[in-house]
């Protein structure tokens, strides 16, 4: 601990600041953060989970160096780079009666029950959608990951919404279905966001470098 305190202090060792949102940190960062850290032993990221609006706020406060957030916020003022378009999918069982459908509208299954994410930003975008509605989601349980979500969607459980890569990555041994939903909010386009690239820390502007050509 000393010695990494020391590392720090000295020069040798960086931390960048990195806030993203659930879709970002579960489903895109991972492969992409490490095989950049891979080649950069002597930089610790600082990773945690906002929802896109506050996400903006930070990064245009200088409380981080790299945001990943949703076409929601507001970005006035921050440089913007694309990084990936999250789709958001219902699950449910492969017999449900729903199952045959390509694609509904939030309306349409407000009755149902849910599975939801155990809190994170994007539980707290979905609950928001069903509020703007002037509902409140039935929530039969809450877990941790989206593959849990999945699993207990395809033994009827409930319906679960999780990201399309998600559904997909579950469809080989979960028995759901997964349906598309037509909301705009539903269909986001991710983007990495700085306040200024040329203010950026050396291991902070090469992250974002990274981040942004894959």
């Amino acid at each position: 601990m000393r010695g990494e305190l020391g590392e720090h202090a000295s020069g040798l060792r960086a931390t960048v600041r990195l806030l993203a949102n659930t879709a970002a940190i579960v489903e895109y960062l991972p492969p992409r953060l490490a095989e950049w850290m891979a080649r950069n032993p002597r930089t610790d990221i600082d990773l945690k989970e906002r929802q896109s609006i506050e996400i903006a706020r930070a990064v245009s406060a200088g409380l981080a160096e790299i945001g990943i957030l949703s076409d929601a916020a507001d970005t006035s003022g921050l440089t913007l780079r694309p990084f990936a378009i999250d789709r958001l999918v219902v699950v449910i069982s492969s017999d449900h009666a729903l199952a045959a459908a390509k694609q509904i509208a939030f309306t349409e299954i407000l009755h149902e029950h849910f599975v939801g994410l155990a809190g994170g930003a994007l539980q707290d975008h979905i609950d928001a959608q069903a509020a703007r509605l002037g509902s409140r989601l039935k929530m039969r349980v809450r877990m941790r990951t989206f593959e849990a979500i999945c699993h207990m969607a395809g033994q009827g459980i409930g319906l679960g919404i999780v990201p399309e890569t998600a559904a997909r990555r579950c469809s080989r041994s979960a028995k759901i279905a997964a349906l598309r939903l037509t909301d705009p909010w539903a269909t986001r386009r991710l983007s990495l966001c700085a306040r200024s690239l040329e203010e950026l820390p050396s291991p902070a502007r090469d992250l974002f470098e990274h981040l942004a050509t894959i």
